[in-house]
């Protein structure tokens, strides 16, 4: 089976291993270098307690991937050798006692678990992972598997008939391709750019234990140290400039939850696009040998593995 799998972020790079165990050729194209978009610009929150206030697709999905993560990471792990930054640390989510109550009610009643606190709530099995550690380990998993990767080559027509499966990966960029099918065209439903920022600071290993979360704003700690906040949600295009004042007022929102960091000084500002759309595009596209893998928003980081094996089951069924 040869499958043609457009973007070489976190989800095309997974779902192209996952197909390469399944024995397929498979070809992973990016405009840019690999894992170079949203991916590496996220900060690796595994979270769906915090990030949902409501029953959703997106709640449900996000339960079931984390869940997924740790079997996942381990099954990376002993394929590559490489080692993933990943704990299970939990995350502290401030809120009024009303809005946990509210919160906490639907999400108990589908099985996560969630631990009343005075300031709100506390998920404990919340997570994160590094996302440049997930992508060089992805990425040594495919080339030991064959599959060919081609960086810095725009990909912007494709006839899915040249190959037994197509999957459109490309994050915000996705619905710009122009996919056929036998020279019919395939719909790509529509997603849109919304720019988030971040900030990152060099902090002693260990200083801030659990994330911490209130409304957008979040802080996690890696285990070298390095201390993400973030984050903002902007309709700006594809506009990927370093605002300072934005990134000032991101310090002074992660100061509020975490005191140690209004004396710090961030060791780096960023930006990066997240794919919007209603819900995720998981699952084969209207017409053709066509798949879809996009519009996470998000939420990419925490559906890689789900959205990587649904697609891997469907495609090589």
């Amino acid at each position: 089976m040869r499958v043609f799998i457009a973007g070489a972020g976190l989800i095309g790079a997974a779902a192209a291993w996952r197909l390469a165990q399944r024995g397929a050729r498979v070809t992973l194209a990016d405009a840019g270098p690999f894992g170079s978009g949203a991916s590496s610009a996220g900060a690796g929150m595994l979270s769906p307690g915090g990030e949902f206030d409501k029953p959703s697709v997106w709640f449900d999905l996000g339960l079931e991937a984390m869940r997924m993560y740790p079997a996942f990471l381990e099954e990376l792990r002993a394929e590559t050798g490489i080692p993933i930054d990943f704990a299970q640390c939990g995350c502290m989510h401030f809120a009024s006692p009303e809005q946990a109550r509210a919160r906490a009610g639907f999400q108990c009643a589908r099985g996560l678990r969630v631990e009343f606190q005075p300031e709100g709530l506390f998920y404990p099995e919340d997570a994160f992972v590094d996302p440049a550690d997930l992508l060089r380990a992805l990425r040594r998993a495919c080339e030991s598997r064959n599959v060919a990767i081609v960086e810095n080559q725009p990909v912007n027509r494709i006839e899915s008939a040249d190959y037994d499966a197509v999957v459109i990966a490309a994050g915000a960029w996705s619905a710009q391709i122009a996919v056929t099918h036998c020279g019919a065209p395939v719909a790509m439903p529509p997603v849109k750019p919304i720019k988030g920022h971040l900030i990152g600071f060099d902090l002693a290993p260990g200083l801030l234990g659990a994330m911490r979360r209130r409304g957008h704003t979040y802080i996690l700690q890696r285990s070298n140290g390095f201390t993400v906040a973030g984050s903002t949600e902007e309709d700006a295009g594809f506009n990927t400039e370093v605002n300072p004042d934005t990134c000032r007022e991101i310090h002074r929102q992660a100061a509020e939850l975490f005191p140690p960091l209004a004396a710090a000084q961030p060791a780096k500002c960023w930006t990066g696009l997240r794919p919007f759309a209603p819900e995720p595009y998981i699952g084969r596209a209207a017409s053709g040998n066509v798949w879809l893998a996009y519009g996470h928003f998000r939420n990419g980081i925490l559906l890689t593995p789900l959205t990587a094996s649904r697609l891997a089951a469907e495609i090589a069924a």
